[in-house]
């Protein structure tokens, strides 16, 4: 940076400096960064478990009700739909939402909150893992991180999903399991976060709150591995084709509306290539004494024989119902404050950078009052 004579005469006490502003504004404090990244990872995976929980709660109910009754005729979405809201009311599509949006918390802060560093890192440090691989390790290490806390929520939503009220617990799903094993009951009923917690802990200990704790990592490491690559990727698709159709063009895609289209497509097809995965996942953690599963072999032997393929897709529809509007207010929300975030930044480095002086004397750099 050329710095003016000392010696020129000036009748102004302050000289004016044009400043490049390049550097400062795509150097912003990294782990200030990281921090908000955490935050806005929390806030959109809440927003988007909070909205979309009473389709979680019919794809859970249609899952787990052949290892529940022991019937093989199985419910249509439409038939489940009138099922909960005859037994349990509206209250019964939300139960379970208290441990879910917690964990949605604990995963969508480490899920985004990690992904943009780790993909950097492995970009930097491993090249010959970059591109799609560095964006699918990236989520998957970010989603991994989040099961600690996110599994143990998990188990007990589930189980308060499949419970719905205490009426039609202990009416129907208790009375048909008794009937299938006298002797042996399922788990009691759970009234909240916290005595459901208790409970799980004092019955089974730690194992039943991280019940199919391996399933779930077999099942989210992919998704959210490849959810993240098919985001990538879609936004590469979506870049190239605004190139290539409209060459020269000033107009560009709005960063939220991009997040909620593409974000939609890639959590939905992630979902479905995941479901046979979610069926041994949830069937694992829903289990009582009723029924029992030796391992997620054992799910998958037993779903295979006797339902068959359609067994394994079982609940696919409401999966993909639940994470096609999920992700896409998840990602809308997290690029919509992306943006807003990075907007303040540059502009407050810029006041920050525009507001430098150099006295008349050239001696030292001093703010602008």
């Amino acid at each position: 940076m050329a710095v003016p004579n000392p010696s020129s005469k000036t009748n102004n006490n302050h000289r004016s400096l044009t400043l490049s502003t390049t550097k400062p504004t795509t150097l912003p404090n990294h782990h200030f960064i990281a921090w908000k990244e955490f935050v806005w990872g929390a806030i959109a995976g809440a927003c988007g478990e909070g909205m979309m929980h009473p389709v979680d709660t019919i794809k859970t109910r249609i899952q787990s009700q052949t290892m529940l009754t022991g019937y093989p005729n199985q419910k249509s979405i439409l038939q489940m739909v009138r099922t909960i809201w005859a037994t349990d009311g509206l209250a019964g599509f939300y139960r379970g939402i208290t441990p879910g949006i917690t964990g949605s918390l604990a995963t969508g802060a480490t899920y985004f909150g990690v992904i943009e560093s780790t993909k950097n890192w492995i970009e930097k440090s491993h090249p010959n893992l970059g591109g799609h691989w560095a964006h699918f390790l990236a989520g998957a290490i970010g989603d991994t991180l989040g099961s600690f806390v996110y599994v143990p929520c998990e188990v007990m939503k589930q189980r308060m999903q499949v419970q719905g009220t205490r009426k039609y617990w202990s009416s129907v799903v208790m009375k048909d399991s008794a009937c299938m094993k006298h002797g042996n009951p399922m788990y009691g009923y759970y009234s909240g976060l916290f005595q459901a917690g208790c409970s799980i802990w004092k019955e089974q200990g730690p194992k039943g709150l991280y019940a199919g704790y391996w399933s779930t990592l077999a099942r989210d490491v992919p998704f959210a591995g490849l959810m993240v690559t098919f985001y990538e990727a879609f936004k590469n698709m979506t870049e190239y084709g605004m190139q290539r159709w409209f060459p020269g063009s000033d107009h560009f895609v709005n960063s939220s509306f991009e997040g909620l289209l593409l974000g939609g497509l890639a959590g939905g097809l992630s979902a479905y290539l995941t479901t046979p995965l979610d069926i041994v996942k949830t069937r694992l953690q829903v289990q009582g004494t009723t029924l029992r599963y030796n391992g997620w072999l054992d799910v998958v032997h037993q779903t295979w024989s006797t339902e068959g393929i359609r067994g394994m897709f079982r609940g696919s529809i409401p999966r993909i119902m639940w994470y096609v509007p999920a992700s896409a207010v998840t990602f809308m929300a997290v690029e919509f404050l992306r943006e807003h975030f990075n907007e303040r930044v540059k502009d407050d480095k810029v006041k920050e950078v525009a507001s430098l002086s150099i006295d008349k004397n050239g001696s030292s750099l001093q703010e602008v009052s």
